[in-house]
């Protein structure tokens, strides 16, 4: 060291010198007076992005370990709030949910929602609270749910007899559990169902593309990578092709209008919800215009909250059973007796199953479908926990992490149905240590529909049939690995074995 210094006393000085400026600038450098959420170390441009892996509920789940449940981490150059307890939870959600109830405008979001025209994406404001308004009113209260109730039921049994027509082969549950959820909400949505995986398909790929991060929205200066990496394009074909469905299927709803006569389409009773929306689009009520993109955007979230996430729940539900032959047993006692030898469960028969709603519970606790829920964003400054948080601050809430916190749940680890009997604890949106479906006011308007499709379905499965692994393998063994997106699925299908009980 001395002899470089010898040889080379002008780059020493320089060193010297820059180090001097360096600490100078630090030094000078303006601090900030607020006071921040502990947070992980970030690098400059991508922020935390490196310490996030594939499943980001678990990567979050990890790093809040470290720095607590409360944190602030770095999408680029974007601050996010992390909680991972219900405490946090409960603050974010309800002592201050007027603060924290918009959503980020986002690249992937927009493009398939119009522009976040949607009740899920909408920003908080007058245009969110009119259309939740009419889905609530008009599309998801009681007594439209209940008004639903045959769609339901014919396809749960067709269900049933597509698998009693496999005669002791191997069934691919998965897909049959998504094309149930489909044609149910098909039917309650449009009206009929459209066969073939092309509709499907497009609902899956929707979906993988929510859950990918997209440069432009967190790191505008990398905006080229969505082109480079083909992200773009697949965002515009995903987009277009389901604007030319939605644009078909209200066409048709139209020229059947025109040709009965009859604007209001007969009937409420049974009316699917296109037609409710070209209702209340021609009834115009209280000045606010619902325009056709609107109408679009609405059926969407329908389909990806009735068909994605109530599939997921019920595929999860069925490879837990599997898993643990000791719960499969005791809730086939119990729907076997409250079914009192009808051929089918039918939902008059639902009030009466308490295990069953218990193993409903404990799936949407183990496999929460939206582990992040979806992303809120702060309306203005607040103090938070001793903390200041700014305006436009994206917000996290890890409900996977929640659920499965080892200070509120005892052997939160185990799949255990028990925990829900003799308890008060529901997924309404008051306990705040259990919200898959989310709470305060951009919790879900549809957990009735959604809940009684899960325990119709669940119910009437293990009531005709026992189900296994093939080629004898035990529960224990069946692979459980997730595949994240904005919903977390399961990687490999669910193939089993299906033997009538009677």
């Amino acid at each position: 060291m001395f002899l470089f210094i010898q040889q080379s006393p002008f780059v020493f000085s320089i060193s010297v010198l820059l180090i001097w400026i360096l600490y100078k600038w630090i030094i000078s450098k303006p601090r900030n007076k607020n006071n921040l959420p502990p947070s992980p170390w970030k690098l400059p441009v991508i922020g935390n992005l490196h310490q996030l892996g594939t499943s980001l509920h678990r990567s979050l789940l990890e790093l809040s370990k470290k720095h607590g449940p409360l944190m602030m981490i770095h999408i680029g150059s974007m601050p996010m709030l992390v909680a991972s307890s219900a405490k946090v939870a409960e603050k974010i959600l309800k002592t201050h949910d007027l603060v924290f109830c918009s959503r980020p405008q986002l690249k992937i979001p927009n493009a398939f929602t119009y522009g976040s025209k949607d009740i899920a994406f909408s920003p908080y404001g007058e245009y969110w609270r009119q259309i939740r308004s009419i889905a609530v009113l008009h599309l998801l209260s009681n007594k439209r749910v209940m008004s639903y109730r045959k769609v339901r039921e014919e396809e749960t049994a067709l269900m049933i007899k597509e698998i009693g027509e496999s005669r002791g082969s191997v069934v691919d549950v998965s897909e049959l559990i998504v094309s149930f959820t489909n044609n149910v909400i098909c039917r309650v949505a449009l009206g009929k169902t459209y066969p073939g995986l092309k509709f499907k398909n497009l609902l899956s790929r929707m979906m993988s593309l929510l859950g990918v991060l997209s440069m432009e929205s967190y790191i505008p200066s990398l905006s080229w990578v969505d082109r480079l990496s083909g992200l773009n394009r697949r965002i515009n074909e995903v987009s277009e092709e389901l604007d030319e469905f939605f644009e078909a299927v209200i066409e048709e709803h139209l020229i059947q209008r025109r040709e009965t006569n009859d604007s209001f389409c007969g009937s409420d009773e049974g009316k699917d919800l296109v037609n409710i929306l070209l209702d209340v689009q021609v009834e115009n009520a209280g000045g606010f215009i619902v325009d056709k993109e609107s109408i679009k955007a609405v059926i969407l979230d329908i389909f990806a909250a009735g068909t994605d996430t109530t599939s997921t729940n019920i595929e999860w539900a069925v490879s837990e059973l599997v898993r643990h032959p000791r719960v499969m047993k005791k809730l086939q006692q119990e729907v076997t007796e409250k079914a009192n030898g009808k051929s089918m469960i039918t939902e008059e028969d639902l009030d009466k199953m308490e295990y069953l709603k218990a193993v409903i519970k404990e799936s949407l606790r183990f496999h929460v479908p939206l582990p992040l829920l979806v992303q809120r964003e702060t309306t203005h400054d607040v103090k938070l926990m001793g903390y200041d948080i700014a305006a436009r601050t994206l917000v996290a809430i890890n409900a996977w992490a929640v659920a499965r916190d080892p200070s509120v749940w005892t052997e939160p680890e185990e799949f255990k149905p028990e925990r829900f009997l003799n308890s008060s604890i529901d997924y309404k949106g008051l306990h705040y240590d259990f919200i898959p479906f989310g709470a305060g006011r951009r919790g879900c308007p549809g957990i009735q529909f959604a809940i009684v499709v899960n325990e119709l379905a669940l119910a009437n499965l293990v009531y005709k049939y026992d189900l296994a692994l093939p080629d004898g393998k035990e529960g224990e063994e069946l692979d459980m690995s997730e595949v994240f997106g904005i919903t977390v699925h399961k990687k490999s299908p669910l193939l089993l074995v299906a033997t009538p009980r009677f």
